[in-house]
């Protein structure tokens, strides 16, 4: 017997990529009002705890969705709904989030173990919880006498298995110059078992620095973040797309600090102000 499947749910649409830019299609820029309100409001100085860490959840499961949207696999299936005992036709057909697909969350103990423990909880919600890991790589930055950002310093990991076929999600919530990044990438690379398909950036705040720096060193990198922060650039650059002078575009302070930014994530997370 052929089973009727409605067309609308054959392929689904994906969501927006994000605001026009000229960083190329590895970039997403989530800049929605609904998330742009919330990390406006998280920016502010009046901000602090409780509410920082409910308006950070928020924007991370605003960007659960998004990422696993555009980046996870589907697959298609027949499922029964609560009326099929009443209409033989109380049944779901379409396509879904494949559940058995294997993803692998690193949480960068600094300031994304929140991310990190979100996107980990909303994907084990979301796939079988046994094809979703979380990994932990402990680092900090590393400072000049002129307090400039030339490193970072790794004083452990935790990677929990192999890698293999496995997309690597890391959430962090500022992206300003890319190190933490990049060195948490070379880890996997260099120690794991095997090679991940590719890697997931998710941050709230990203620069052009940010983004130059990964889709240079890391081509299989892909970039998700709510806001690009170039407010140290001319008006002149301001004035047209992100990308197209992209030389010229700053966001980065002379001591690597994101601008306009939000000032001392990590610390406001963890509530280590005092």
């Amino acid at each position: 017997m052929t089973h009727p499947t409605d067309s609308q749910f054959r392929a689904l649409p994906l969501p927006s990529r994000g605001v026009d830019h000229r960083y190329g299609d590895r970039v997403c820029l989530h800049s929605f009002p609904y998330p742009l309100t919330l990390l406006t409001r998280l920016s502010s100085p009046q901000t602090t705890q409780p509410l920082f860490n409910l308006l950070l959840g928020d924007l991370y499961r605003f960007l659960i969705g998004k990422v696993a949207s555009l980046e996870l696999a589907q697959v298609s299936v027949e499922q029964p709904t609560r009326m099929q005992p009443i209409n033989p036709e109380g049944v779901i057909r379409g396509s879904v989030l494949d559940p058995h697909q294997k993803i692998i969350i690193v949480d960068v103990a600094r300031a994304g173990i929140m991310p990190s423990q979100l996107f980990f909880d909303g994907l084990c919600t979301l796939l079988d919880p046994g094809a979703v890991r979380q990994d932990h790589v402990f680092m900090n930055r590393r400072t000049n006498d002129k307090g400039e950002v030339i490193g970072v310093d790794m004083s452990g990991s935790k990677i929990g298995g192999p890698v293999n076929e496995r997309l690597v999600i890391i959430p962090d919530p500022m992206g300003a110059t890319g190190s933490s990044m990049i060195r948490t990438m070379e880890l996997y690379r260099e120690r794991a078992e095997g090679a991940p398909t590719r890697f997931v950036c998710v941050n709230l705040i990203v620069t052009p620095q940010y983004i130059k720096r990964l889709v240079t060193e890391a081509p299989d990198v892909t970039i998700h973040a709510v806001r690009l922060d170039r407010g140290l650039s001319p008006q002149e650059v301001l004035d047209r797309a992100p990308g197209e002078l992209w030389d010229r575009e700053n966001g980065l302070n002379a001591e690597d600090y994101i601008v306009p930014g939000a000032g001392g994530v990590g610390e406001l997370i963890n509530n280590a102000l005092f």
